[in-house]
């Protein structure tokens, strides 16, 4: 038993499990096989011991092996180290420590990376003998042991910083006040290791910001400046990560240093190792957007433009430059078709998704340069244009084929300038677009989809132009130029060419109404050639046309271009087949597009969604009965669907509704346990309560209790976009059930309060629908509301008073009018906030609402007696009282 005396290894165990380590390092080794008898042993307790063992001091087992153990001993105790015999666990520590020494740069690298494994198990205090042997070994003067310790500490900072920073019994002081010292002061030295793996720790505490690093940010930063210069690239890389993170996390750090910060990174910006040169171009979308002082930056421009300029050209080894050469008919392969993301549907006015960029690009040095020549351009604007614009024209004037990525580069620059510069720009936008257009049909492809994306870049400016004859000769050659691209015949410029078209259609709206048979016939043209990662893009493109051009595309000499291959292809797709995903959301836009048009689609669209959430729905309890996988995804995107339906057929959804069991599916939805499905059901139940509340009234109790219980979570930050959608869909109902809503009201207005009183930190989109929630329950149950609302009052008049208006802002008008007619007194004290919130009208369309509010004002005029009226009225600011004369007052 490990109890008693050491654990001892018995020879056949050892000689049997470095003979299944060799074969598993081995190429040609059949890896299951191995794989099963490895995890055969781990069913022993005391395998890790023999790993250990191996990895430590296994005489005659090779470097290879001896890491082989090493590493599956790390993916054992990451799952396994709690809950091992605690003698095993100490035995593993002891045979780990004096590895942090040896001679084989290999075992000293694996065994860093195991202790930090045990640490983030059992943490620091669990190990009290780990601190005093690492700072034995950065004391010593043997390079192999400082390294070894070194290498660990760094992977400790890495993984837990935090762990460092905190006050653990038996210690005097903290881990980091003990070993920071030492890590500054192996900034200096010979080793170039050394100074690497010193300077890579102490950035890992930049963010925290440790009170040890604070006090000593002197000697870091004169560490940092000695270290600019290093010989080695990696080190100076370093150096830039840690001057980009700290302007970003405390700028006043590096203000008294800022020009020789500047002219560091000016310098390391062309450094000949990329990844250096990648690392400080973070530097100058990190300056301004710290907004420190631009008239320190200014000077250097004339320096820094040309630099960015000259990096944006892309490099010999760009892998744009292999995927440039892919021709349309060859299939795309399973590598070249990244994840999808839908964005489950969100009402408000602030949309939780992200800007579309292409995250799962690679970021490289040319991508960063223009990102950063973009964000000079918004904050300096015109005047880089004197500096930029020679440089620009010279690059575009470059002739000859091994010259094209010049001029690709001069293209990427105007792009990246295109919204910055455009005060300056404007005037000459004519010449620019002529310019391009031609450059839309250059040999070479990287050419021709940049061109598309530049041209993107200015279609807000391009459609503002569209009433002049010029201007809409200009916007008729882009669309045109844009649709050819589309059916290019190499794929990059077909991605960029939908891309830009997109932005166009997002820009010009209904604009595109007369070119809607063109467009809808090189879409579909380019539907029925693109291979499967296009065909995505291609979906977006149909998906925003339709929600720019709305009822317009409901004709049948469009539908006719437009459905049969959509719906062709939705017949040809399975239940179970992820590109269902798109084609889903592009229904989902076009259903709201065409209002009823849709109907003569909708039944078997809708059948579809209803069988896909049954059939996921019991995929996740039981697999092998439904036959599909589990993916949340197919729910979530199903339920967006019935949502565009609802929207778009309005309450001609519910023959469609009625005869199935849909009622119960999405009261199951509602409660589950993922925020994307939460979220997308209670959408739905918001649609579906203000075209069809008939059919949700025998589950009324139900959803109501469900979505109120969505908004009095103790973790709201964390899925504040189902809380959104809860409040929003809990007001629908109350306008269509009215008094029905009563049970539940109180738990929502409790819910409110928070939200409303910590608006500034808070979702707009969540602040606008909980101010115009509270007001609809005001609405239809005044006397439950009232008495409770001098606690609320103001905040909620805040709130009111930044809602545009609409509808939405018309009930909740109703609700503070009937609360305010039940309790007057409870808005006394908030009067000139009420005032207010009436003032951020422009007009109130509805009579009711408008003599409602009169009603109100004139009767706090006649209740507050002898000047207290006119003494509230005069503190107003002189444009609400100006707004607050149409009411009679």
């Amino acid at each position: 038993m490990a109890g008693q005396g050491i654990w001892q290894p018995k020879e056949e165990g050892l000689r049997e499990i470095c003979g299944v380590l060799e074969q598993h390092i081995s190429p040609t080794s059949d890896k299951t096989r191995i794989w099963q008898q490895l995890q055969h042993y781990s069913h022993f307790p005391d395998f890790n011991d023999y790993l250990v063992f191996i990895f430590a001091h296994s005489p005659g087992a090779s470097v290879e092996i001896r890491q082989a153990a090493g590493l599956l001993l790390k993916n054992n105790l990451r799952s396994a180290f709690k809950s091992l015999d605690p003698a095993y666990q100490q035995y593993i520590k002891s045979q780990l420590l004096p590895c942090l020494g040896e001679a084989e740069k290999d075992i000293r690298n694996t065994v860093g990376t195991i202790i930090s494994v045990i640490v983030q198990q059992g943490r620091i205090l669990g190990w009290p003998e780990l601190l005093q042997a690492l700072v034995q070994c950065l004391d010593s003067n043997d390079i192999n042991h400082t390294e070894g310790a070194l290498d660990t500490l760094s992977k400790i900072c890495e993984d837990i910083p935090r762990e460092l920073d905190s006050d653990l019994p038996g210690l005097s002081e903290r881990p980091i006040d003990v070993f920071l010292p030492r890590l500054l002061q192996f900034f200096g030295s010979p080793h170039a290791s050394l100074r690497k793996l010193s300077l890579g720790s102490v950035n890992q505490f930049i963010m925290l910001m440790p009170n040890a690093l604070y006090l000593s940010m002197d000697q870091y930063l004169q560490g940092l400046f000695v270290l600019s210069h290093d010989p080695v690239a990696e080190v100076r890389k370093l150096v830039c990560a840690a001057l980009v993170q700290l302007i970003e996390v405390n700028p006043s750090f590096l203000e008294p240093h800022l020009k020789n910060v500047i002219e560091f990174m000016l310098q390391a910006n062309k450094d000949a190792d990329e990844e250096v040169a990648l690392e400080a171009c973070e530097f100058w979308s990190a300056y301004c957007e710290a907004q420190l002082n631009p008239e320190l930056l200014r000077e250097f421009l004339q320096q820094l433009i040309p630099v960015l300029l000259s990096n944006m050209v892309y490099a010999a080894d760009d892998e744009s430059l292999i995927d440039a050469e892919e021709d349309e008919a060859v299939p795309d392969r399973d590598q070249d078709l990244k994840p999808r993301f839908h964005s489950s549907r969100f009402h408000g006015s602030e949309d939780m998704k992200d800007d579309d960029d292409d995250s799962l690009n690679i970021w490289n040095l040319r991508k960063c340069s223009a990102a950063g020549l973009d964000v000079l351009s918004n904050v300096y604007g015109d005047e880089i244009l004197p500096i930029l614009m020679p440089l620009v024209q010279a690059k575009l004037s470059t002739l000859g084929g091994g010259s094209w990525k010049e001029r690709e580069a001069a293209v990427l620059a105007l792009g990246a300038i295109a919204e910055g510069c455009i005060r300056g720009l404007y005037p000459h936008l004519a010449e620019i677009v002529e310019f391009l257009l031609p450059l839309l049909d250059d040999k070479f492809p990287l050419l021709r989809s940049i061109t598309c994306w530049t041209l993107s870049r200015f279609s807000k400016f391009i459609v503002q132009g569209i009433g002049h004859p010029k201007g809409y000769e200009q916007f008729n050659k882009i669309l045109m130029g844009l649709l050819c691209r589309i059916l290019d015949t190499n794929k990059r410029v077909q991605e960029a060419a939908c891309s830009a078209l997109a932005t166009l259609e997002e820009e010009a709206a209904e604009e595109l109404a007369p070119h809607l048979e063109i467009i809808l016939q090189h879409l579909l043209c380019a539907y029925g050639r693109y291979q499967k990662r296009n065909l995505r893009i291609v979906y977006d493109a149909i998906g925003t046309l339709a929600e720019a051009v709305g009822g317009e595309l409901n004709q049948p000499r469009y539908l006719q271009i437009l459905m049969p291959p959509l719906i062709a292809k939705w017949e040809q797709l399975s239940d179970a087949d992820k590109d269902l995903f798109p084609l889903l959301e592009c229904f989902t836009s076009i259903a709201q597009a065409l209002g009823n048009g849709f109907s003569q689609f909708a039944q078997p669209v809708f059948q579809r969604c209803i069988n896909i959430i049954q059939s996921q729905q019991l995929a996740k309890v039981n697999r092998s009965s439904a036959g599909v996988q589990y993916e949340k995804e197919f729910i979530v995107c199903s339920l967006d669907l019935l949502s565009g339906l609802a929207e778009g057929l309005g309450s001609g959804i519910e023959s469609l509704v009625s005869q199935t069991n849909l009622r119960d599916q999405l009261l199951q939805c509602c409660m589950d346990e993922t925020i994307d499905v939460r979220q997308s059901a209670l959408a739905l139940l918001g649609d579906l309560a203000r075209v069809c509340p008939a059919y949700l009234h025998p589950c009324l109790s139900e959803f109501l209790s469900v979505a109120a219980k969505q908004m009095s979570t103790p973790k709201l930050s964390e899925s504040i976009s189902v809380a959104n959608n809860a409040c929003w869909a809990i007001g629908e109902l109350a306008v269509k059930v009215r008094q029905e809503v009563s049970p539940i009201v109180m738990t929502v207005v409790l819910s409110i309060f928070p939200i409303l009183q910590h608006a500034e930190g808070v979702n707009r989109s969540l602040v606008e629908n909980s101010a115009i929630t509270l007001g609809r329950l005001a609405w239809v149950c005044p006397e439950i509301v009232s008495p409770h609302m001098e606690h609320f009052m103001q905040e909620w008049c805040n709130a009111l008073s930044m809602i545009r208006d609409d509808i939405e802002k018309e009930d909740a008008f109703h609700g503070l009018c009937a609360i305010v007619r039940t309790n007057p007194s409870g808005a006394l004290n908030s009067l000139s906030y009420l005032c207010r919130a009436i003032a951020s009208w422009h007009v109130i369309r509805s009579e009711e609402l408008h003599n409602e509010v009169c009603q109100v004002l004139l009767g706090y005029k006649q209740i507050l007696k002898d000047g207290a009226w006119e003494q509230c009225f005069s503190a107003l600011e002189p444009q609400v009282k100006e707004k607050l004369s149409k009411y009679g007052v």
